[in-house]
């Protein structure tokens, strides 16, 4: 980084000073120092502004310039009579060819970036792959590093840059709540990343015109074809709704829950009262809530009960069941 600032600023003094030089022909140094100081300091400023802008844009928007300028060009020809060769309308007609072919370019980019992606010949091998875009709160979960470790996530774990500057803000939080919340997500990708069976890339495509992250997810899985791995209900149904490719480990949680049918008999811990009255309510090692019918004089000790019905919720899942016959 800091070899880089020196090289800007390097770049910037000579462009001052070739203003000077530039300037000593026309009598004027002071203005030419100023005037390339100032070319120097915006040339930098755009090179800085066109990092932050996805490769793919800036691709599309050169080809947009290129073909602006030699349909400019092609007009300035078609003229060259009546142009009487004035340089001046040669130029203007090449600025607005140039700066309509970038716009248009830009309009279309998305169409053009879908069209590039799909004739390329490595697309087959990229869906094959499978990658999964993983969104902030699956990474503050962590659960994801444990699916990891049993080999059952194939393909490549995508983290977006975006979602590698939220974590940083949310680790930096004045708020000591979030700051371990962030602090966590960085350590779960540390361990992702130690993983040799898995495959993690940072992927730099950014959308400066989208504000949300979660919004720019949706887009970035639009453009990749790639799947979103989430946690997040509401980012879940927005990605659905926009047609783009989610997993959420939450439905993963639940389809792996272990299977109970009325008649099977269980022992359970009832910690707490129940809602109605008489019941007592217990937890199974995976969070499944058990509603236990008379076991509320039974807080505290573990009894065996026997399932009497299975009820799946938004929430998840809840077991109702009734004391054994030896209570």
């Amino acid at each position: 980084m800091l070899a880089l600032i020196l090289i800007r600023a390097i770049f910037i003094i000579l462009a001052g000073a070739s203003g000077y030089f530039i300037g000593h022909s026309w009598d004027n140094e002071m203005g030419g120092l100023v005037a390339g100081l100032l070319a120097g300091g915006i040339l930098v400023g755009l090179e800085i502004k066109l990092q932050q802008i996805p490769g793919k844009v800036v691709i599309i928007g050169l080809i947009g310039l290129a073909v602006g300028l030699i349909i400019g060009n092609l007009i300035a020809l078609a003229l060259s009579d009546i142009l009487m060769k004035n340089s001046y309308i040669r130029l203007s007609l090449n600025l607005v060819f140039g700066y309509l072919g970038i716009i248009i370019a830009l309009k279309k980019a998305e169409d053009l970036t879908g069209i590039l992606t799909l004739s390329s010949p490595w697309k087959k091998e990229k869906d094959g792959q499978g990658e999964k875009i993983l969104d902030t709160s699956v990474i503050i979960d962590g659960r994801i590093a444990d699916i990891c470790e049993t080999g059952f996530m194939e393909g490549i774990l995508v983290i977006p840059r975006f979602v590698l500057r939220e974590l940083q803000r949310i680790a930096d939080s004045s708020d000591a709540l979030k700051r371990n919340r962030g602090r966590r997500g960085l350590d779960v990708l540390n361990k992702i990343q130690k993983k040799k069976n898995v495959k993690v890339m940072i992927n730099e495509t950014d959308f400066p015109e989208i504000r949300e992250v979660d919004a720019k997810l949706v887009k970035l899985a639009k453009v990749t074809g790639g799947k979103i791995l989430t946690n997040d209900y509401n980012l879940n149904k927005v990605a659905e709704l926009e047609g783009a490719g989610v997993l959420n480990i939450n439905e993963l949680a639940e389809t792996l829950k272990p299977v109970v049918l009325p008649g099977e008999e269980m022992t359970v811990h009832i910690i707490k009262e129940g809602k109605e009255f008489g019941q007592g309510v217990a937890y199974l090692d995976d969070g499944t809530m058990v509603v236990v019918d008379n076991g509320q004089n039974h807080i505290g000790d573990k009894v065996i009960v026997s399932v009497t019905s299975v009820l799946q919720t938004t929430a998840g899942r809840m077991i109702f069941a009734r004391l054994g016959e030896s209570h």
